[in-house]
C-alpha cells in the first residue's frame, strides 16, 4: 500500500488539486506494481492513501507541487526506481498540466497491516 504525500504552493487552484487526487491512486499503483504486489486495476479501500498538505509559512520549495511516494521495498521495484519516479511524474503533468512538478519515490524496509 503506498503512502503518497503531496505538498503544493497555496496558489495551486483546488481544481488541480482535485485533478491529482482523482488521477493519483491508479498512477501511483502504476508506478509501483510489480510481481510481488501486482496491479489488477482495482483498487479498494487501504489500496493508495493520499495526504494533502500546504505549504506552511516556514517550509522552503522551489516547486508548486512535490509528489512523495512510498511504497515497500522489493529488489524489482528498487531496480528501475528512477524510471518508475520518470513516468509518475510525467503521468501526472499530462493528467493536471502541472509544469512545476517534482515526484520522489522511496523504498523503505517495511510491513502493514490493516483491519
Amino acid at each position: 500500500m503506498p503512502l503518497v504525500e503531496i505538498n503544493y504552493a497555496s496558489h495551486v487552484p483546488p481544481a488541480v488539486l482535485r485533478d491529482l487526487a482523482e488521477v493519483l491512486p491508479h498512477a501511483v499503483s502504476l508506478a509501483v506494481e510489480c510481481p510481488e504486489e501486482p496491479y489488477d486495476g482495482d483498487l479498494r479501500p487501504g489500496d493508495v492513501e493520499l495526504r494533502f498538505r500546504e505549504h506552511g509559512p516556514f517550509d522552503v520549495s522551489g516547486m508548486d507541487v512535490v509528489v512523495e511516494v512510498r511504497s515497500k521495498y522489493f529488489e524489482s521495484r528498487a531496480a528501475d526506481r528512477q524510471d518508475r519516479a520518470d513516468r509518475l511524474c510525467t503521468a501526472i503533468s499530462e493528467a493536471t498540466g502541472l509544469a512545476d512538478l517534482g515526484v520522489y519515490l522511496s523504498l523503505p524496509v517495511a510491513a502493514w497491516a490493516q483491519t
